[in-house]
């Protein structure tokens, strides 16, 4: 007896899509994706579930054994996403779930080449962010409720007769969209991130970003604090090694580390240096090329893809707070002080309330 499928519709049937326009523009992340284990740290494939849990805030991730977990490369898609989103946005066009965009706009997007071997890695990373399952409480409220889905919830690559790819259609999560329309939860970054080829420095740099922002005194962790919200499969005492050569070679643009000791605690300091994300929104370097090899879908039919007007600004006229006000949630030390991590009697930003929320 055969099985009986349910067939659901598709996203895009029912969501307008938001066509990106051409340009570069300042590359954005978003804040719960930059300090969390969200994603790999490793460019061989990953199954082992990353599970972390700190108060009530709880993260997820299962990696499915065809394809493996999103690493921290493939989040190229969603952080050049985000940034496209907020930069149309900040235009006053309409933005949507529903993104269609040339593949050449992405990969020159995110510094990275675009021979052949370059769109194979972007289809394979299009696979991993929609196999991957992800289950977090964040921005869910004081009540525990979990909400579950994937990086990417459709995608289609559109290739022309002699099989080259042309056009892609992707749909995001609400949960990731309503985090990038939400101003006060996005962060601009450095276009140098695209460079960094380490998982820990790409990690790290995300940390950096979010905590330690441009604040004179900077922020420090417990190395073995930073382990625990890495995800990383790393015995703790190779995990602390790696931060170590990182504090020698010092990797992260705009950010000086440094090794500290308190006690028999070991922490990293992170201290803000001349960022090039100077003053924070109104204006970022141009992107360079990266160096990172994994960004790594099928087939499609075709989509009509064409451009709004080149998008210019910056961002001018809402700039992000110099002072980060999420850093409450780490368990870090400033001046001596400890605070808690992800503590849930600290002060929080509110959750973007759509239409339709309730109070």
């Amino acid at each position: 007896m055969q099985a009986r499928h349910t067939l659901t519709a598709s996203e895009r049937s029912r969501l307008l899509p938001f066509v990106v326009s051409s340009g570069e523009i300042s590359p954005r992340d978003q804040r719960d994706l930059m300090e969390r284990p969200f994603f790999s740290l490793s460019k061989t494939k990953r199954t082992t579930p990353i599970l972390y849990a700190i108060g009530d805030t709880r993260v997820e991730v299962f990696g499915m054994p065809e394809h493996g977990m999103a690493t921290i490369w493939d989040a190229d898609v969603l952080i050049w996403a985000a940034s496209q989103i907020v930069e149309a946005e900040n235009l006053g066009l309409t933005t949507s779930r529903f993104l269609r965009f040339t593949p050449y706009q992405l990969l020159t997007g995110i510094g990275r080449q675009t021979g052949a071997r370059d769109y194979r890695l972007l289809r394979a990373a299009l696979a991993r962010l929609q196999s991957t399952v992800v289950a977090t409480t964040i921005r869910n409220g004081q009540n525990w409720r979990r909400q579950q889905f994937s990086w990417i919830t459709e995608w289609e690559i559109c290739a022309s007769r002699n099989g080259r790819a042309v056009g892609v259609e992707i749909v995001i999560p609400e949960w990731l969209y309503r985090g990038v329309i939400d101003r006060s939860l996005v962060l601009a970054i450095d276009p140098a991130y695209f460079r960094l080829t380490g998982g820990i420095e790409r990690w790290l740099y995300r940390v950096a970003r979010k905590h330690a922002g441009r604040q004179q005194a900077g922020w420090a962790f417990e190395i073995g604090h930073l382990h625990q919200k890495s995800g990383s499969l790393m015995r703790p005492s190779d995990f602390a090694i790696q931060i170590r050569r990182a504090a020698a070679s010092q990797p992260l643009p705009g950010y000086h580390l440094g090794i500290e000791h308190a006690g028999a605690r070991e922490l990293l300091r992170i201290l803000p240096t001349d960022l090039s994300t100077h003053p924070v929104d109104n204006y970022v370097n141009g992107i360079g090329t990266s160096h990172a090899s994994t960004i790594g879908t099928s087939h499609a039919g075709l989509s009509g893809l064409h451009t709004h007007k080149p998008q210019l600004s910056l961002w001018p006229e809402t700039a992000i707070p110099a002072l980060n006000l999420s850093n409450l949630e780490s368990n870090s030390y400033v001046d001596g002080k400890r605070r808690s991590a992800d503590n849930p009697s600290c002060p929080s930003i509110a959750p973007f309330k759509g239409p339709g929320d309730g109070p």
